[in-house]
């Protein structure tokens, strides 16, 4: 039997832009990808902390550096600029892999640049 359990987060970052022309996904800051071990066009879930809304959709590897967090498409009038969100990739998983599954935690500051990486 496979079991859902989340794969990787990154926490409380800050949206930096909403495009509603568009056709969809979320555009993550490449290194925040990287960190989180988040590939292109893998399927991501959004919720948003600023007013409840969750989104499913998937990630599009932005500019490294630039602190980009841009929800794309009809998201954009769920989720929009200034909104505190959190990025989150699940994972199927066998029994026999479990005894040394660790997500991967990504905390962000204020400028959603890494500051913490946990394992647990």
């Amino acid at each position: 039997m496979l079991r859902s359990l989340l794969k990787s987060k990154i926490h409380r970052v800050v949206v930096t832009e909403a495009n509603l022309d568009y056709e969809g996904s979320l555009t993550i800051d490449g290194d925040l990808m990287q960190a989180a071990e988040i590939l292109p066009f893998e399927q991501i879930h959004i919720w948003d902390v600023t007013n409840g809304s969750r989104i499913t959709t998937y990630a599009i590897e932005g500019e490294r550096g630039s602190g980009i967090i841009c929800v794309n498409g009809a998201g954009a009038h769920l989720v929009q600029k200034g909104h505190i969100i959190i990025i989150a990739t699940f994972g199927q998983y066998q029994p026999q892999e479990l005894h040394d599954y660790h997500p991967v935690i990504i905390l962000v500051n204020e400028n959603n640049r890494i500051k913490e990486k946990r394992t647990h």
